[in-house]
């Protein structure tokens, strides 16, 4: 997370707060958007030495900006709230929300930030290596968020990098009703203590689940975030597929077989295929297996947005395997 400054004249922002844009959101988005810097290798190094890579790209990034930029491409109309520098990573991220049609008006740029970037190699697996600067020098404090625009939402989904922003967000959503999706990915234990009893549907990343739940088997973490007070606790387990407990009780669901290119922002697609599905009012287990394939898509092309599906080629997917039974109603 990002820490407070004391000179109040070198935080101001760039961006604009507004309550009112062009279109209400269907999905808003709060977290991390950072700037990847993409590079593909043969194989990730075991030991310091110097690697050649294959290529190199410039892509956006961050768990709650790449899952907004998901729920773009599927059709959804989605604001993305968050913070970063006044620089020219800032600018870039800004501008690529703007070309996959993500609202970025509440996309704060601190005049003294320094904006978060990412490190990423890449092998030949698709598998990662991942370094990332979370940011510096903007504010924490989240009370200049555009609330009222929640109340149009169908979903609001936030990740674990600005706890302040997703305490504030997820405290209105639950006193408006809107279901709230939590990217839970590695974060202190007060973090989860904050989110969990506003959350109605955690998604954790593997490692995640064992930073929450150290010590204990996936089903006993699943039951500790639930006691946390969740409504349903899920976990993504890579080319495992996903495995969930809610009121029903255990319930999981396999991956779809694709050949991997790079796995950069696949639990990313994930999380935002899934919101869009809840937004859809799919119920839990077509709304996992359709985040599932969506992620899996996403692995076929390198770079981490890249490859995140449209609905319609979303759809012809799951044709392709059988999975699209008449379960997913068509969104509203």
């Amino acid at each position: 997370m990002g820490t407070d400054i004391s000179n109040k004249n070198s935080n101001q922002p760039t961006g604009n707060s507004r309550e009112e844009s062009a279109l209400p959101p269907e999905y808003i988005c709060v977290g991390l958007s950072t700037l990847d810097y993409i590079w593909s290798v043969p194989a990730i190094p075991d030991q310091p030495t110097k690697v050649f890579a294959n290529s190199h790209q410039q892509v956006g990034g961050g768990m709650a900006a790449n899952a907004a930029v998901s729920i773009a491409r599927l059709g959804g109309i989605v604001d993305f709230w968050g913070r970063a520098g006044d620089d020219s990573a800032g600018h870039a991220m800004r501008e690529m929300m703007s070309e996959e049609s993500v609202n970025a008006d509440n996309f704060r740029l601190y005049e003294s930030g320094r904006s978060p970037v990412a490190a990423i190699m890449v092998d030949e697996r698709g598998e990662r290596l991942i370094s990332t600067f979370r940011g510096a020098g903007y504010p924490s404090e989240a009370d200049w968020l555009p609330l009222k625009r929640i109340s149009a939402a169908k979903v609001v989904l936030a990740d674990m990098r600005w706890l302040a922003g997703a305490v504030l967000v997820f405290e209105k959503a639950r006193a408006l009703q809107v279901p709230t999706v939590l990217d839970a990915d590695l974060a202190e234990p007060a973090d989860f203590a904050h989110l969990l009893p506003l959350t109605d549907h955690a998604v954790f990343s593997a490692p995640g689940l064992e930073q929450f739940a150290p010590g204990l088997s996936l089903d006993d973490g699943l039951h500790k975030a639930r006691e946390a007070g969740c409504g349903l606790a899920a976990v993504t387990l890579g080319e495992q597929g996903c495995r969930w407990l809610d009121a029903s009780g255990f319930n999981e669901c396999a991956s779809f077989p694709v050949d991997v290119v790079d796995t950069t922002g696949a639990g990313d697609t994930f999380h935002g295929a899934y919101a869009y599905a809840i937004g859809c009012h799919y119920d839990a287990a077509s709304s996992m297996r359709f985040a599932a394939a969506a992620a899996a898509m996403k692995c076929r092309k390198a770079g981490g947005r890249a490859g995140i599906p449209t609905l319609a080629e979303l759809q012809n997917f799951l044709q392709q395997y059988g999975a699209w039974d008449g379960a997913f109603p068509d969104p509203e």
